[in-house]
């Protein structure tokens, strides 16, 4: 299992958003979460700030689209510059239509799940997708809580991801850091965004490395699926 680290800028510096990238340059991805005020009650960022993110750093963004109608703008953040594109199901009204489309754009294909959404629904799903993104904090703001009750849903994405032999990334984001990393992993998930435990250590590099370390120690001592 690879594990793969990916930095929230929601936990950065705003005004100094190219600064904060080359900060976090050890990182495997860049987690831009862009939120609408709509879907989710806070307002971030757009397309815009995405294609300059895009020439500022050589890491590969992935974005994470918290808004309304995601069949509709999210093939913009594609053009924009994203590797990685993440639409809430909740919000799409065609997911497997807007997962070719972006894959067409040539960008992998994530879908997420707020924490109430179960994952079973959308068992049929998984094979038009790059990435399963399980919320482990109600979406919308930056650090809160990681929510101990989404760990038996993470087993069981990674159950049905394994079971259909899926090259699929689960990754887990809200709440993730050096005390909470490790169950993520040892649950299933692959690729963890990380905010406050990145952007507010002393040494962002230190703490990258540490958690893809401790990810992937318990990783390895996972049960078979």
């Amino acid at each position: 299992m690879g594990i793969r680290i990916s930095p929230s800028l929601l936990a950065s510096d705003f005004a100094r958003l190219a600064e904060e990238a080359e900060r976090v340059r050890d990182a495997d991805w860049l987690h831009v979460d862009v939120m609408d005020n709509h879907f989710v009650p806070n307002l971030t960022l757009g397309a815009p700030v995405v294609e300059a993110l895009a020439r500022a750093t050589a890491t590969p963004l992935d974005c994470h689209l918290m808004i309304e109608a995601p069949d509709r703008w999210a093939p913009a953040y594609v053009e924009a510059g994203a590797g990685s594109v993440t639409f809430h199901v909740e919000a799409a009204a065609a997911p497997v239509r807007l997962a070719r489309e972006l894959r067409g754009h040539g960008a992998r294909a994530g879908m997420a799940l707020r924490p109430a959404t179960p994952v079973e629904p959308y068992e049929d799903l998984l094979p038009e997708l790059d990435m399963l993104l399980v919320m482990t904090v109600e979406p919308g703001f930056g650090g809160q809580e990681f929510l101990d009750l989404m760990l038996p849903k993470i087993r069981r994405a990674r159950d049905l991801i394994d079971r259909h032999g899926l090259d699929l990334w689960l990754q887990v984001d809200g709440g993730v850091s050096a005390e909470t990393v490790e169950r993520c992993a040892e649950a299933g998930a692959d690729m963890f965004v990380a905010g406050s435990a990145v952007f507010g250590a002393d040494d962002p590099a230190a703490m990258i490395a540490s958690l893809r370390e401790s990810a992937a120690s318990a990783a390895r001592c996972r049960p078979p699926g």
